[in-house]
């Protein structure tokens, strides 16, 4: 096996043994063939699109498809195969809409090699001896590090909307837009010699597409929920039975919340679930009656401590100890061998493992941290925060946020916004807010000093608010009292930093480490066109910030 996908890949460089994520060689064999399969359905869709044809079963496979292999989704082998399978059928379908266009058209149909030609193995063996056969390392060896890496830039961007586009789908937002670029996308990925040039034009594309994806996903959620707004959400336990549920499918979670009511059992958020409880839509459950724990590498010391159901809707999930590998329960596209799933919305086995489990024999303390900073409610005080930034009240702008993760040096955000002076904003969204987010910031004029955005896909929001004030000071997003300062840790952080580089955005801070698919001579790319730069200490950045 290789991967370098995530920011903690082994030595910097890569895993070619086991994942640092947890997944074992099979897994990421599978996963490099999955990405491959994916690829051969979308020649034929690309080009049935452009005759006019196009099929929703074959758009939707594709995202699920891509994010079937994002870090902490998928860990189970049998699971891959079945997608493997179904993906030929898939990509059969897909042909012959391909076919029958080009009839109607009264074109002939090219004749498709590599992916679009691919047949599955039927025993698992087999299939990863084929996928052994499409790995990073042989494209390495063809076409060298710095192609492969661009081309794997352009992978994991698309992986990251991806995973957004999921999440719109499943709350019926769809685009045919989006669905053509992702068809676009992947087809030009299996052209044999790209250039560099080209691989940098597309990378920006596929920030191009997630943001046409955020967007799509923020009318999903603000549809269903409602806008979020400032909601103080308690961080201690209340007595009594309880389901923490993780993950970022809101769905799923106002699903549970309805088939809980009157149950006698109490639903916790986890993770990157915790701006659930600003939606109006999901706030009005009162036995949604807090948040427990922190950033997802911390679950497993956390879920075994849990006394009650545990449920993960998306990635993050990690292998769980036996002690409470009983308890634990996946949906959507998440899977772990030994790990019951629940199909088709019904939580009841989640819920009757809630009512087994002895729940919280009594309440904690009454602490609270504020969340539901969307991009309405920011802008609903624009005047204020325009006022404040004119008199001096509030000098500058912090973007502090992204993916957490366990690797050493993420205390630096911690650090740095605990140094952030006071009268300075600080913005935060994704997992990354729990290095600092139960910290009292205090307030400015009124106005919070820490705002939290959102989820990860809330970057939409957030560059909302940087273009409306853009347009107030009437200056460019460039020329704002704005940094912003990003950690990363797998595909949807890489899929929003193409987005911000798309939209022009220069003078990014990235860390904990560079990604390793990132060669000198790309990364030269990067600096010169926008100035993208790694974090150093919070006192030497700061410094440079602000003079």
């Amino acid at each position: 096996m290789f991967c370098y996908q995530c920011e903690q890949t082994a030595k910097g460089t890569g895993c070619t043994v086991a994942g640092v994520c947890g997944k074992d060689a099979t897994t990421a064999t599978l996963q490099d063939l999955l990405l491959y399969a994916t690829k051969g359905i979308s020649m034929y869709a690309h080009r049935a699109r452009q005759l006019g044809a196009s099929s929703r079963n074959v758009d939707v496979f594709v995202i699920e498809a891509l994010f079937a292999t994002v870090t902490n989704v998928d860990f189970d082998p049998e699971r891959l195969r079945g997608m493997l399978l179904q993906a030929a059928a898939v990509r059969d379908e897909a042909r012959k809409l391909y076919e029958d266009a080009c009839a109607k058209a009264g074109k002939t149909p090219d004749t498709l090699g590599g992916p679009a030609a691919w047949i599955p193995e039927e025993e698992l063996d087999d299939l990863v001896a084929q996928g052994a056969e499409v790995t990073i390392l042989n494209r390495k060896a063809a076409l060298g590090d710095t192609v492969t890496g661009l081309q794997e830039l352009v992978t994991y961007g698309l992986k990251g909307a991806a995973a957004y586009a999921d999440h719109a789908h499943i709350l019926g937002k769809d685009s045919d837009e989006v669905y053509a670029l992702f068809h676009e996308g992947l087809d030009f990925l299996t052209k044999p010699n790209p250039t560099v040039d080209e691989l940098v034009g597309w990378s920006l594309k596929a920030g191009e597409v997630n943001m046409k994806v955020m967007e799509l996903l923020d009318a999903a959620n603000t549809g269903a929920y409602g806008h979020p707004v400032p909601t103080p959400v308690r961080i201690e336990p209340v007595k009594g039975k309880a389901i923490v549920v993780s993950g970022h499918d809101l769905k799923d979670l106002e699903e549970l919340l309805k088939q809980t009511e009157g149950k006698g059992v109490n639903v916790y958020t986890h993770g990157e679930m915790l701006p659930a409880h600003g939606y109006p839509g999901l706030k009005k459950y009162k036995h949604l009656v807090g948040n427990y724990g922190g950033a997802w590498q911390n679950q497993v010391r956390e879920f075994d401590e849990f006394p009650g159901a545990i449920l993960m809707t998306t990635n993050c999930i990690q292998k769980p100890r036996e002690t409470y590998k009983g308890r634990i329960f996946t949906s959507g596209l998440v899977a772990m061998p030994g790990v019951q799933h629940v199909s088709s919305a019904d939580f009841s086995p989640v819920i009757e493992a809630a009512l087994a489990a002895p729940g919280f024999a009594e309440d904690g303390p009454d602490k609270t941290i504020l969340v539901g900073f969307g991009h309405e409610t920011v802008m609903g005080v624009a005047g204020a925060v325009i006022d404040a930034v004119k008199s001096g009240a509030i000098k500058h702008f912090f973007l502090i946020g992204g993916c957490d993760g366990a690797k050493p040096g993420r205390n630096y955000y911690t650090d740095f916004a605990q140094q952030v002076p006071d009268d300075c904003v600080i913005l935060t969204l994704a997992c990354g807010k729990f290095r600092f987010n139960k910290l009292d910031f205090g307030e400015i004029g009124g106005i919070p000093r820490l705002l939290d955005i959102g989820q990860c896909n809330d970057a939409y929001s957030a560059i909302q608010i940087a273009v409306a004030l853009a347009k107030a000071f009437e200056v460019g997003v460039n020329d704002l009292p704005l940094s912003l300062i990003l950690s990363w840790y797998e595909q949807k952080a890489v899929a929003i930093l193409l987005t911000l580089l798309y939209l022009g955005i220069k003078n990014i801070r990235i860390g904990p480490s560079l990604p390793a698919f990132i060669t000198p001579d790309v990364l030269q790319v990067l600096v010169d066109n926008f100035n993208i730069m790694p974090i150093t200490t919070p006192e030497e950045d700061l410094k440079a910030i602000l003079g």
